[in-house]
C-alpha cells in the first residue's frame, strides 16, 4: 500500500505552521493512503495520450514557445498542463504537486515540517482551512475549520492553484504571515498575524484524569502514529484505567492503514471498520483483526474531524458501541493514493481512487457523522479577533465591539451584552480588565488592551476546565463506568 495520501495540499512551509501540508499545512485533511500496488498498476496499464491529443498538447506548446512574446519556462508550462487536468477532475482532494511542494508533503507525513500550521484544502478556487495543528501559530492565533483564506500579506488566492496558493503562505521562520479570513457568521473579513514557525508534528497525546478516565488525544494520522497510540494506550491501561476518551477534534485524517490499526484495538474481531468501494472492483470490507476492550470508550470530534477522523469514528461507534460527542463532522468520504515515482522527477500526483463508507455502508461525503450527544463549546472559544488598527470606545457599535464584549465576558468580566454596542456597562469592564493586567484603566480598547485580551483569553481556553466537550466526554466515561460497576 502507498504509504501516503492527503486529503488537499499541505500548506507545510506555510501554512503548516499553519497548515499541514502544501502550503505549509496539509493540503486538505490529509486523505488516506490507499491500496498501492493495484492502484498503480491499474494506472500504468492504460494507454496515456491517443496520437491526436498527444499532438494537440505538443502543438499547443510548440505554438507557445515559438509565438509568445516573452521567453517561457517549458518545465512551467508541462507542470501547468498537469495541473490543469487535474483542476479539471474538480475534486479538492486531488492535486500535481512540483517537487518541492511533493518534498513538504512527505516530511508532513512523516511528522515535521515548518509553516504556520494548518490542514487545508482548495474548493472552488478557495483555500479552505480543514483545521489548525494542535500548538502550531495558526491554531495560537484562532484559525478555525472552515476558514477561507482569502489573501497573505495583501496578495490575493483567490482563483490560485493550490500549489501556488501555498507558494504565497509559506516563508522562513519567524517571518510574519497576514491572512485575511473569511469566516461564516462574521459580515467583514478578519485579519490575522501569525509568525511562521517549525512544527513538530507529535500526534498523540495521553493523560489519566480522576476515576479512572483516560484520554488521548490524536492530531493526525502520520505514519508513527498506531504505534505511539499503542505505546499510551497501554501505558494508560497499565495504570488501571477503567474508561477512555478519544480525542480526534481537528484531527484532518491521514493514512488509512494507520486508523485501520488503532480501531482494531476497540472492534471486535470479524466486523467491519471501514468499507472501501473503488471503481471497477468489488465493494472491499477491512473487518477487525483485533477484540473488544472491557471499558466504557467515547470519541469526541468536531467539524474539523475529517476522513481518517471520521472513519475511526464510524467504526468505534456502529462496530465497537462507543459513543460520539461534540459536534458534527468534516465530511470527506474519499480516499487518496499518491503517485510519484511514476513522474520520475520528483513530483507527486494525489488521485482520489475510491469512496469509503461505514461499517453500515454509510456515505458520509459533504454531510459528515452527526454525534450522538451534541456539545457545543462557550462561544468564546470561537470569537473573531479585534482589529487592532480601530480604537474602540464609548458608544460606538461594531463587530469588534462584539468580539471584545465576548472576550470580557469569557475572561469573567460581564460587560452585560454581547450585542457590539459599547455602553457604560462595557466601558467598566474594560476598566477592571485593564487594571487587573496592570494597564491604564482608560475604558478604551486601544491595540495593546485588544492584545491583551486575546492573550489572556488564550489561556482560558487552553485551560482543560473550560472545555465543555471533552468535560461531558469525562461524565459520560464516568457515568458507563458506574453503570457497569452496578450491573456486577
Amino acid at each position: 500500500m502507498l504509504k501516503k495520501s492527503t486529503a488537499a495540499f499541505m500548506i507545510v512551509a506555510a501554512l503548516l505552521c499553519g497548515s499541514l501540508l502544501t502550503l505549509g499545512v496539509t493540503g486538505y485533511a490529509q486523505v488516506f493512503g490507499q491500496a498501492a500496488g493495484e492502484g498503480v498498476a491499474a494506472v500504468l496499464q492504460t494507454s496515456g495520450l491517443q496520437e491526436k491529443e498527444s499532438q494537440k498538447l505538443g502543438t499547443a506548446l510548440s505554438l507557445i514557445e515559438s509565438n509568445y512574446y516573452e521567453a517561457v519556462d517549458r518545465d512551467k508550462l508541462i507542470d501547468g498542463a498537469v495541473n490543469g487536468m487535474m483542476e479539471a477532475l474538480g475534486d479538492p482532494y486531488s492535486n500535481y504537486m512540483g517537487k518541492e511542494t511533493a518534498e513538504k508533503f512527505e516530511e508532513s507525513i512523516e511528522g515535521s515540517f515548518s509553516g504556520i500550521g494548518a490542514e487545508v484544502s482548495s474548493d472552488n478556487g478557495k483555500v479552505v482551512v480543514v483545521s489548525p495543528i494542535k500548538g502550531a501559530p495558526a491554531e495560537k492565533a484562532g484559525i478555525q475549520a472552515k476558514d477561507i483564506i482569502l489573501s497573505v500579506n495583501g496578495e490575493s488566492l483567490d482563483g490560485l492553484e493550490l500549489n501556488d496558493a501555498v507558494a504565497k503562505i509559506r516563508g522562513p521562520k519567524g517571518s510574519k504571515a497576514t491572512l485575511k479570513i473569511q469566516r461564516t457568521g462574521s459580515a467583514v473579513p478578519l485579519e490575522f498575524v501569525i509568525t511562521r514557525d517549525d512544527v513538530k508534528l507529535e500526534t498523540v497525546y495521553a493523560t489519566m484524569e480522576k476515576d479512572g478516565v483516560g484520554v488521548i488525544e490524536v492530531t493526525q494520522f502520520s505514519m508513527n502514529t498506531a504505534e505511539r497510540f499503542k505505546e499510551e494506550l497501554a501505558s494508560l491501561e497499565k495504570q488501571g484505567m477503567k474508561g477512555l476518551v478519544i480525542d480526534v477534534r481537528n484531527d484532518p485524517g491521514g493514512v488509512l492503514q494507520r486508523v485501520i490499526e488503532m480501531a482494531e484495538l476497540f472492534v471486535p474481531k470479524g466486523k467491519a471498520i471501514v468499507q472501501v468501494d473503488e471503481k471497477g472492483k468489488p465493494l472491499d470490507i477491512y473487518n477487525s483483526k483485533g477484540s473488544s476492550k472491557d471499558y466504557p470508550v467515547v470519541v469526541l470530534m468536531n467539524k474539523g474531524s475529517a476522513s481518517a477522523s471520521e472513519i475511526l469514528a464510524g467504526a468505534l461507534q456502529q462496530s465497537a458501541g462507543a459513543k460520539l460527542i461534540g459536534e458534527n463532522s468534516f465530511g470527506k468520504g474519499t480516499v487518496q493514493t499518491s503517485f510519484e515515482k511514476e513522474l520520475g522527477d520528483g513530483s507527486l500526483l494525489k488521485i482520489t481512487i475510491a469512496k469509503w463508507l461505514t461499517p453500515d455502508g454509510t456515505w458520509i461525503h459533504g454531510k459528515g457523522i452527526k454525534p450522538d450527544i451534541a456539545v457545543a463549546q462557550p462561544d468564546y472559544f470561537s470569537v473573531a479577533p479585534i482589529n487592532k488598527s480601530v480604537t474602540l470606545q464609548y458608544n460606538m457599535n461594531s463587530s469588534d465591539v462584539k468580539s471584545a464584549q465576548t472576550m470580557l465576558d469569557g475572561l469573567g468580566y460581564k460587560p452585560g451584552r454581547k450585542d457590539g454596542y459599547f455602553d457604560a456597562g462595557t466601558k467598566d469592564a474594560v476598566k477592571k480588565f485593564q487594571s487587573a493586567s496592570k494597564l491604564q484603566a482608560t475604558g478604551i480598547i486601544d491595540a495593546k488592551t485588544a492584545e491583551a485580551l486575546e492573550l489572556a483569553l488564550i489561556k482560558v481556553i487552553q485551560d482543560p476546565a473550560h472545555d465543555n466537550q471533552r468535560n461531558k466526554g469525562i461524565e459520560e466515561v464516568r457515568k458507563e463506568i458506574k453503570e457497569a460497576a452496578s450491573k456486577k
